[in-house]
């Protein structure tokens, strides 16, 4: 059994696979410059392996409000589902102080890979009522959509264009020890 002080300061060894049920990944980009559009994946996994975190998101599950749009996503316009089916994370470290995680990593989209740091909260682990051992995370980080060739945009009848060129990506994550 870890102790509190162990619980607080480190990331648990061992393999914990993601609980998809209680777990979500998205995004959202400003929109018209007085808005922020939001997306999501259905069919995403993630798992935390002796303190490394890897993610993979399939593009084809981008969920949206628009049947139209979710098609326009998946063209090369955007993510370019036929050439770059997968989304992919893999942390190199992870920093725990607390209940705050910080997490050096590369993010592949569309095929390009960059250098990323995500932060935010992790919780536990804590044993649910099930006996199951989980641990949380709930995290953010931000991208230059055309460092990884999203490129489309619109100019504005007004001037300025109709997407922003950051993204804001999360990813609230339930992991349970297997």
């Amino acid at each position: 059994m870890s102790t509190t002080a162990e619980q607080t300061t480190s990331i648990p060894s061992g393999t914990w696979g993601v609980d998809p049920v209680h777990s979500s990944t998205g995004f959202a980009v400003s929109y018209s410059g007085v808005g922020t559009f939001r997306g999501s994946f259905g069919d995403f996994d993630a798992k935390l392996v002796d303190g490394r975190l890897e993610g993979v998101a399939k593009v084809g599950s981008v969920r949206v409000d628009d049947e139209n749009l979710a098609g326009h996503l998946q063209s090369p316009d955007f993510f370019d589902a036929e050439q770059h089916p997968e989304l992919r994370f893999a942390s190199r470290t992870i920093e725990r102080d607390g209940d705050r995680v910080s997490i050096q990593g590369d993010l592949t989209l569309r095929g390009v890979t960059h250098p990323v740091e995500i932060t935010g909260t992790v919780s536990g682990p804590l044993e649910n009522a099930y006996g199951q051992q989980r641990i949380g995370f709930d995290l953010e980080t931000t991208v230059n959509r055309q460092d990884y060739g999203f490129a489309w945009n619109m100019e504005l009848p007004g001037g300025g264009q109709a997407l922003g060129d950051d993204v804001i990506i999360t990813a609230n994550l339930a992991l349970v020890q297997a």
